[in-house]
């Protein structure tokens, strides 16, 4: 591994059209325009993830935990909402936008949750370009959602000094070439990295499962944190992960799911793989 340990420069500018980093009116009244998409080509170029052949699958899980409408006598009902947003959409879902839409059902009318339903499916699905999956979870079903941890080894507890935090992906390393291959699944805690405009920070618990070749433990925790001080989006962030492990250690299966703690009432939960499904969507302690 190079002794060189200076931090990579990787530039990524949004669109100036956000309403995210600007002071805006919360609307109470549907309103579907509020819904703004970043285009995936964003990161994706500056990782030559270009064209519609991605090297992973996967699926964006957001949590809404403030979803409220009123029913057709005015009274207010409540649930949580869970979507499924593809990786091969065209956009991302601005996360502060789908706040700001999610609050504009407050104060208006519908006939049902199903019709709550299929307006949030048909808004989200023209926002990120491709159809969206949506399930609303009611209160009367609170009670069978279920916390569940990540499992795997720990790498947390890793006496290491670090100085860099800005993405360095020498800091990854793997074992000989003659050493046997291995089945892990790593997890960390430590992963932060800032929003893209407004440098609030996001955290998030990550779970790594790979097959090949061992990779360096202590080197893997240091290229984690090592997105302390990045400014991205959660989704760019997990598929800069899964690109730099895939590329400079070269395993031959590998999954990289984040769940990321909640901002404004949302959650979201990347994840990126080449030979398994996604997980179910069971929050964390930190969510």
């Amino acid at each position: 591994m190079s002794t060189d340990n200076s931090p990579e420069k990787i530039i990524i500018t949004a669109p100036d059209d956000l309403s995210l980093g600007k002071q805006v009116d919360y609307e109470f009244e549907y309103n579907p325009s509020l819904l703004q998409g970043v285009p995936r080509s964003l990161s994706r170029d500056t990782l030559q993830l270009t064209g519609s052949a991605l090297p992973f699958d996967g699926i964006d899980t957001w949590t809404g935990y403030e979803l409220s409408w009123l029913n057709p006598k005015g009274k207010p009902n409540v649930a949580i909402l869970e979507c499924h947003v593809p990786i091969t959409s065209e956009n991302l879902i601005e996360s502060k936008s789908f706040k700001l839409y999610l609050n504009s059902f407050n104060q208006t009318k519908f006939s049902s949750a199903d019709e709550v339903q299929k307006v949030l499916q048909a808004d989200l699905s023209a926002c990120a370009g491709e159809p969206v999956e949506v399930k609303l979870i009611l209160p009367q079903q609170f009670s069978s959602l279920q916390f569940k941890e990540f499992e795997g080894t720990l790498l947390d507890n890793l006496d290491i000094d670090i100085e860099q935090y800005s993405p360095n992906t020498q800091y990854l390393s793997v074992a000989p070439k003659d050493s046997k291959e291995v089945t892990e699944t790593l997890v960390s805690h430590l992963l932060k990295s800032n929003c893209l405009i407004t440098s609030q920070p996001d955290w998030a618990s990550i779970q790594i499962r790979y097959e090949g070749k061992a990779i360096e433990h202590e080197g893997l925790l240091k290229y984690l944190i090592s997105f302390r001080q990045h400014n991205e989006f959660h989704e760019q962030c997990v598929e800069r992960i899964y690109n730099d492990i895939m590329h400079h250690c070269q395993p031959k299966n590998l999954t990289v799911c984040a769940r990321y703690t909640r901002r404004g009432g949302l959650d979201i939960n990347p994840f990126r793989s080449n030979f398994e499904a996604p997980y179910a969507n069971h929050r964390q302690a930190r969510q």
